[in-house]
């Protein structure tokens, strides 16, 4: 790739806790011209601390990972760096996860069983138009649906759920969160309320069963 290319390519940083994964769409990428995949990161923390670092054009992650999940990573990403683009991988295909991610910053959402062709353009019509959708997800964002998670819960408490079904303790919450202890209780009180559950055991089948965690 000659000077000029390099400096016109779309730069992206690539997020997924499974290697095999990263490695199979930094290869698919390789044949895009235009496209550069700067750097690979398996967890949010790690993702923040390259996007902070390079400053990608596109910022491709998925959901579920170690620690600070994906979501929570767009969320910051997208308050400290306005202008990264933000695309969500995921297999999960519920309204749920595509409003969650949308209301974090992301402006696409692709799905990892689309054909290897939907990533070149997913990635074209994020720089392009700003946002791409896979056409099962758009379809059901047309559909009238139920009340969803993130209908019900801020992103904050969505991320305090997630930790409490994961056994973490309102001071590890807070220390993970950069809250304090006090805050986190009246997340955990207020999660309760608005979705009717009585206590830890409840929201982790919740968050189970919504696939904040894995079971």
């Amino acid at each position: 790739m000659n000077q000029v290319a390099a400096r016109e390519a779309i730069r992206v940083v690539l997020a997924d806790d499974h290697e095999l994964v990263r490695s199979a769409i930094v290869a698919l990428l390789s044949f895009v011209e235009g496209v550069e995949v700067i750097a690979e990161a398996c967890n949010g923390d790690e993702l923040v601390s390259v996007v902070e670092h390079l400053q990608p054009d596109l910022v491709m992650t998925d959901i579920t990972m170690p620690g600070m999940d994906g979501l929570a990573a767009v969320a910051h990403i997208h308050r400290r760096w306005p202008q990264v683009r933000l695309v969500v991988l995921s297999m999960h295909d519920t309204v749920d996860f595509v409003k969650r991610a949308v209301a974090s910053g992301a402006c696409g959402y692709l799905m990892k069983n689309a054909p290897s062709s939907e990533l070149h353009q997913a990635i074209r019509s994020v720089m392009a138009s700003g946002s791409y959708f896979s056409p099962s997800i758009a379809q059901q964002l047309l559909r009238p649906s139920e009340p969803t998670v993130a209908d019900q819960l801020t992103q904050r408490q969505i991320e305090v759920l997630s930790r409490i079904a994961r056994g973490r303790s309102s001071k590890e919450i807070a220390f993970e969160l950069g809250l304090s202890s006090k805050t986190v209780d009246v997340h955990r009180a207020r999660i309760m309320q608005r979705l009717e559950l009585r206590d830890v055991a409840s929201m982790t089948r919740y968050a189970v069963r919504n696939g904040l965690v894995k079971a």
